[in-house]
C-alpha cells in the first residue's frame, strides 16, 4: 500500500487580501487590522516581536509601525517567500524558519504573532507549543472563522469544487474551537471576531 503523500504547505497568500482592490475585501481587512491593533494595544511595552509565517511581510511591516522601538523579525518556512518579503520591505529583518521550530533556538520574544498560520499546518498543536516557548509574554494568533470562511468563498464563486475551502487550509475552527486550542498553551486575555476571522491574544504561563 502506497504511503499517503504529505500535505502541501501553501506559503504566502493564495489571494493577497492585504493588497486587495475590491471594496468589500478592503472593508473586511480594515476590520481585521482594527481588531488586531485593539488587542495588541494590551501588550505594551514591547521590545522584541517575532512574526511566525510572515508571508510577504505585510503584517511584519505593520508590527514595526505599531512598535517603532522594538526589534521586529519575520520568519517563514519558504525561502522564496522570505526573499519576496525582503524585496518588499528591505528595511526589515526576515529569516527562514518553520513554525514548528519557532521556540527551538532558545530565543524569547515579548510578543509572537501568527496570522493565518495554524490552518495551514498538519500538527497545529505542536506548532503552538513551539510558538509559546518562543514568547516570554504574549502570543497573538488569528485564523479563518469556519464555516463562515468557506461559505463566503462559495458566495463569491471561489473554490466551488473544494466546497469553499481555500487551497492549503488543512484545519478548520469555529471561534470557540480556535480559542480552546490557544488555551492549551496560553492564558487567553482577549478574543475578537472581525468578519470572517477569529483573533486571540494570550499570555504565556510562568
Amino acid at each position: 500500500m502506497a504511503a499517503r503523500p504529505a500535505p502541501v504547505v501553501v506559503a504566502g497568500n493564495v489571494y493577497d487580501k492585504y493588497q486587495a482592490r475590491n471594496p468589500v475585501a478592503r472593508r473586511l481587512m480594515a476590520g481585521f487590522e482594527r481588531s488586531m491593533l485593539e488587542l495588541l494595544a494590551e501588550t505594551h511595552p514591547v521590545g522584541t516581536v517575532l512574526e511566525v509565517g510572515c508571508g510577504e511581510g505585510t503584517v511584519t511591516a505593520q508590527l514595526a509601525r505599531v512598535f517603532p522601538g522594538a526589534r521586529v523579525v519575520g520568519r517563514d518556512v519558504s525561502p522564496e517567500i522570505v526573499a519576496e518579503a525582503r524585496r518588499r520591505h528591505p528595511d526589515l529583518a526576515f529569516e527562514v524558519q518553520s513554525a514548528y521550530d519557532a521556540g527551538e533556538r532558545g530565543e524569547r520574544f515579548d510578543l509572537v504573532v501568527a496570522c493565518e498560520v495554524f490552518e495551514h499546518l498538519e500538527d497545529p498543536a505542536r506548532a503552538l507549543r513551539s510558538i509559546a516557548r518562543a514568547s516570554r509574554r504574549h502570543v497573538f494568533a488569528s485564523a479563518p472563522r469556519e464555516p463562515l470562511w468557506r461559505l463566503l468563498n462559495l458566495a463569491r464563486g471561489h473554490y466551488v469544487t473544494r466546497f469553499g475551502n481555500t487551497p492549503g487550509h488543512l484545519q478548520h475552527w469555529s471561534t470557540g474551537a480556535f480559542t480552546r486550542l490557544l488555551a492549551t498553551e496560553v492564558d487567553v486575555r482577549g478574543v475578537r471576531t472581525p468578519l470572517p476571522w477569529t483573533q486571540v491574544l494570550g499570555e504565556v504561563r510562568p
